[in-house]
């Protein structure tokens, strides 16, 4: 069911008062689902694979958990984080529904969208999970083993990416180990990420719906199924995860737009720009959308400055475009 991986550093394994010197490395079965559902009703906190991006899921109504949470990743608490739930029925417990709402989840639930709800009265989630807004963000996950598990455990999980606060997101189980090792309970290993970016945001607290953050569905998609055009929040307020100015951000500095790479750089390519790597010598979005967090963490082992192709501002390509510019801005 699960393997022990021994902590090498074990004043990374401290949490709050807990010392947490192993991590469970879990299989994505029946064992290892009921495993992890268990840890989270216990508190525990448990890297869960989506289509999306790993998760670091906890307990979403358990306040000590979700505090480990920011703990583990070293996050901002002014940064709110994603509920994961198993279906629509869960998702309005939580969040006030609405004919828009509905709409949006019969077209992409499950999959790749966030919603942003203003909170129902009853919730009783976390007030660490909102960051103290009166708005939830919440979404029903498309991949296998986070709805089983969901099932298994039968409320909500607050599960923010599966990495430290800023740093590039996790798209394998190896790149959550690489980052949390020692400081959470479980990862459930089912290879890497479909999708491979994170969900797209859509605010409904408005009267207009709002784009908060690009993501694993096209806004042109949404749009089309929605009849209207959709909006972009240009605010400085945090209002939705993702929205940190600095983000996704490799050690090593990044610049885009780059034909070729300088002297010093390594370069990331796109279609025609051959690079030390590509995201698709064939220009192919989806793939690049799939590989981008992954291309990211091998460069940023070699410790050297990386220079990024330009990427199509459009479809899937405006969420690339949004990750490379978080991870390029100063930090």
């Amino acid at each position: 069911m699960s393997l022990k991986v021994p902590h090498r550093n074990p004043k990374r394994g401290v949490i709050g008062a807990i010392e947490n010197p192993m991590t469970e490395i879990l299989r994505p079965d029946p064992a290892g689902n009921a495993r992890a559902a268990l840890l989270l009703q216990q508190g525990g906190l448990v890297a869960l694979p989506t289509e999306t991006v790993y998760g670091l899921g906890a307990d979403a109504r358990n306040s000590a958990a979700v505090a480990r949470i920011y703990d583990a990743k070293g996050r901002p608490s002014f940064n709110p984080l994603i509920v994961h739930v198993a279906d629509v029925a869960q998702a309005s417990r939580y969040g006030v529904w609405s004919d828009l709402a509905q709409h949006l989840a019969d077209a992409f639930w499950p999959g790749p969208l966030t919603l942003v709800l203003p909170l129902t009265s009853d919730h009783g989630l976390s007030s660490l999970v909102t960051a103290g807004l009166n708005s939830i963000a919440i979404r029903v996950p498309a991949h296998p083993t986070a709805r089983a598990i969901l099932e298994k455990f039968g409320g909500p999980v607050a599960a923010p990416s599966a990495n430290p606060s800023g740093k590039i997101s996790a798209t394998t189980a190896a790149h959550v180990l690489n980052g949390l090792e020692g400081r959470i309970d479980a990862i459930v290993d089912d290879g890497p990420c479909a999708v491979g970016l994170e969900s797209t945001i859509i605010g409904l607290t408005a009267p207009r719906p709002l784009l908060l953050r690009a993501g694993g569905v096209s806004v042109e998609n949404i749009e089309t199924r929605l009849g209207i055009a959709i909006d972009s929040a240009n605010g400085s307020e945090i209002i939705a995860p993702g929205q940190l100015a600095s983000h996704y951000a490799p050690h090593a500095h990044v610049r885009l737009n780059a034909t070729e790479a300088k002297p010093d750089e390594v370069l990331l390519g796109f279609a025609d720009i051959a690079g030390d790597l590509t995201l698709s010598s064939a220009g192919d979005l989806t793939e690049a959308a799939a590989c981008l967090f992954d291309r990211l963490h091998e460069l940023d082992a070699l410790r050297r400055p990386i220079a990024v192709a330009p990427i199509p501002d459009h479809g899937l390509g405006r969420a690339i475009n949004d990750r490379l510019r978080r991870a390029a801005a100063p930090r």
